[in-house]
């Protein structure tokens, strides 16, 4: 069985600008279109969730013992 490549963020946000302009010049079939669109959302889904990990992971700070914490702003009551 074929391993699945795992693309980066910015392979993912390619292909998909890809579709998006497959899509806006309207020059494919409506079930091309279809499938493209199918396709697009799962990319869109794909870098949602890099970037949502991402932001996670920058949302630590290294306290003085280098242990990691995450931070958050103090909000004003």
């Amino acid at each position: 069985m074929a391993e699945k490549k795992v693309k980066t963020f910015e392979q993912n946000l390619e292909e998909l600008e890809s579709i998006v302009s497959k899509l806006e010049n309207g020059e494919i079939s409506l079930d091309d279109s279809i499938a493209e669109f199918n396709k697009a959302m799962e990319l869109a889904k794909e870098c949602d969730k890099k970037l949502k990990e991402a932001e996670k992971s920058l949302n630590k700070i290294v306290k003085e013992d280098n242990t990691l914490e995450d931070f958050e702003l103090e909000k004003d009551a």
